[in-house]
């Protein structure tokens, strides 16, 4: 993805919409294909491999759910995040555990966007070289010695608080589901009320007002969220 324009293929069936990202994401340097239909961007994917797909999960022809779907069983990586309606939490959660990288919900802006994008190709990148010291702000977490520290103090983690904090590092920026979490750290039959304390113990140690997390965050319904490194 470097010495040209990274390519994004807009998948949306509404007219207004694909304007508004294909002006504001070719001002932000993207160049920028559009498919209004499912049909459309199987042919734009099999014809010239985007960097990252946008997609709308509301399509006329294919749900969105079921596209990625296909993209991923044939093996396709290329980062995918998701427009969806701010209400549609279980969609969201589907289309995240199916292999998409991040949503954003309608109305949104196109900053907001633009962050999403630039995480989920930060993270692939990262994830072909994974760095032994992860850093945002004030915390630092070493993945090989297992040590972790805010403003330089060493903080003691249990090591079910460490395993959280390490998934949620080796996946900065992006929205982990409770379900990805939970699979990571205690298996699949886990209770989400298990992540939920755990999360709040680990908040009180690496915020310093756990109660507005700077660090780790809540998505709705959704899972959580590590702030991504500087």
């Amino acid at each position: 993805m470097t010495g040209s324009a990274v390519k994004i293929l807009v998948v949306d069936d509404e007219p207004p919409i694909r304007k508004l990202l294909r002006v504001g994401l070719t001002a932000q340097g993207y160049e920028v294909q559009e498919a209004p239909n499912a049909e459309s961007a199987r042919r734009s994917v099999t014809g010239d491999m985007p960097d990252l797909v946008v997609l709308d999960l509301g399509l006329p022809d294919t749900s969105g759910h079921d596209l990625l779907q296909e993209w991923r069983d044939a093996g396709l990586a290329m980062p995918v995040v998701i427009l969806s309606s701010r209400t549609d939490e279980a969609g969201i959660v589907k289309a995240l555990e199916s292999g998409a990288d991040d949503y954003v919900t309608k109305p949104f802006g196109i900053n907001e966007l633009g962050a999403r994008i630039r995480v989920a190709l930060r993270h692939r990148l990262q994830q072909q070289g994974e760095k032994a010291i992860f850093q945002t702000g004030a915390l630092s977490i070493d993945l090989v010695k297992r040590i972790v520290k805010v403003d330089g103090v060493e903080l003691k983690l249990s090591p079910k608080e460490y395993d959280i904090l390490r998934v949620l590092a080796q996946h900065a920026g992006k929205v982990l589901t409770h379900q990805f979490l939970l699979k990571q750290v205690w298996g699949p039959a886990a209770d989400v009320q298990y992540l939920r304390v755990y999360i709040r113990q680990l908040r009180q140690k690496v915020e310093k007002i756990p109660d507005q997390p700077h660090y780790i965050t809540t998505e709705t319904g959704v899972g959580y969220r590590l702030r991504e490194p500087d």
